[in-house]
């Protein structure tokens, strides 16, 4: 079975406003930041009536080594201000190569290559930020084989 439903596919993105954790993440601790980022951007959210505007994401800034400086929470209305640990950001307009993975998050650097592939193909520079959106909740799928993920990677 493929990765991939489709190839790459360059993309406009458009900036949309988030709510998230920011926070440098050793890559063992990964699933354990997520799961208390987007507790705590859903909480902040909530509290201010700045409802979800799409699934859970992360930004990652910057290749990650045994840790990376990563940002985990949800886009959302844009009336939310920061509260304690969550942050409001955005997610910015880029051009970008966009492929949704199918399977387990350990299989995801798979997508990625697939991507730097794609760039490298047609000339492009990739940016030093990408991001993930996590289209399918694992307490609700218990299927790994079945999860997917849209992974997001701008162009410079």
């Amino acid at each position: 079975m493929s990765i991939l439903d489709q190839q790459p596919a360059l993309i406009r993105t458009s900036e949309q406003p988030t709510a998230v954790v920011r926070e440098r993440v050793p890559m063992a601790k990964l699933t354990e930041f997520f799961g208390r980022a987007f507790g705590a951007a859903m909480a902040a959210a909530q509290a201010q009536n700045a409802s979800p505007t799409g699934p859970p994401f992360a930004m990652y800034h910057g290749m990650p080594t045994d840790s990376v400086d990563v940002e985990a929470g949800f886009p959302v209305t844009p009336n939310f201000s920061a509260a304690g640990e969550v942050i409001s950001g955005k997610l910015p307009e880029s051009d970008a190569l966009e492929a949704v993975h199918k399977g387990p998050y350990d299989t995801l650097e798979q997508t990625y290559a697939l991507i730097l592939e794609r760039m490298s193909a047609e000339g492009l520079t990739p940016s030093d930020t990408m991001w993930e959106f996590y289209l399918s909740d694992p307490e609700k799928e218990p299927d790994p084989a079945k999860w997917q993920t849209r992974v997001v990677w701008p162009v410079i």
